[in-house]
Order: C-alpha cells, then sequence, then structure tokens
C-alpha cells in the first residue's frame, strides 16, 4: 500500500509542477504557516523545512538557514521527500518554494496521496499575497553550498 501512495504522490508531485493551486476553497485543507511562524518552528526544533526551488533559485538567494534544499525538479525527489520526513520524526515537515505556489500544490498532492505531517509556508521565499517572504522578513539565508554540507547524508 505504501509503495501504491508513493508512486500516485510522485504521479501527483509531476503535474503540481505544471499546476499552482490557487483555489481559496482548497486553502481551507491545508496547514500554512507564515515565513516567521515556520523559522519559529525550525529554531525550537519542532519542524524540518525542506526548500523545493531549483538550483538556480537556490543560487539567486541562497537557502533559509537550516533548510533542507530538495529540489522538486530533480530526480528522486519523492524518495528524498519521504526520507526526510522519516528523519525529521514526529516534527512538522515544512514546504517553501519561490511565493508558495509549488509548495501549496505540493502539500495538496501529499494530503490526496493520504499523508500528513507537512505544512505550507505560503509567503515563500521571496513573498506573496499571504507575507512578506521568508527574505523580507529578515530570517537569515545562507549560500546554497553551505544549505547543502547542511543535508544530512541519507538526503544528499
Amino acid at each position: 500500500m505504501a509503495d501504491l501512495n508513493r508512486r500516485r504522490f510522485a504521479l501527483g508531485a509531476q503535474m503540481t509542477i505544471l499546476a499552482v493551486m490557487a483555489s481559496p476553497v482548497m486553502a481551507q485543507f491545508r496547514s500554512v504557516w507564515s515565513a516567521e511562524t515556520a523559522f519559529d518552528a525550525l529554531q525550537a526544533d519542532t519542524a524540518r523545512i525542506i526548500d523545493v526551488r531549483t538550483r538556480d533559485e537556490w543560487q539567486e538567494t541562497g537557502a533559509g538557514a537550516g533548510v533542507w534544499p530538495i529540489s522538486m525538479h530533480e530526480t528522486g525527489f519523492p524518495d528524498r521527500l519521504f526520507k526526510a520526513k522519516e528523519l525529521s520524526g514526529d516534527r512538522i515537515v515544512g514546504l517553501i518554494c519561490a511565493t508558495g505556489g509549488r509548495s501549496a500544490s505540493l502539500l495538496r498532492a501529499l494530503k490526496q496521496a493520504g499523508y500528513s505531517g507537512y505544512a505550507d509556508i505560503s509567503e515563500g521565499m521571496l513573498g506573496s499575497g499571504d507575507g512578506k517572504g521568508w527574505i523580507a522578513s529578515g530570517l537569515p539565508t545562507v549560500q546554497i553550498t553551505v544549505a547543502l554540507k547542511g543535508l544530512p547524508a541519507e538526503l544528499a
């Protein structure tokens, strides 16, 4: 059953790259965090955060300090995502992208496949209608080379 759910999720994740969830009705079905809430949870060790953007995006802005860069645009993403959740234990796994579209769609696909324990950081790194975002909020960032070195070996 878990293998079937993983396959279902992998297919859904691929489809979400092309479509961004915008419906206010769907918003009520997802856990939504601000960038500051996510950072506070990361600092309190009650959450892990995954930056799902592309390597080019990470190069432009860096990644949030303590955030695991695992691009949804690269081969093996579903396996790495589930491994990250496993390594996170009981902690919530926050998903962040540039402006919240991809992370919201990814959360929706996870929920539809029966997974829980994830949250959407809807402001993203750059800000959105939900807030100013990680960078404009003055939350710490690191160069992508530093963030990649901080990945657990199982996720690298």
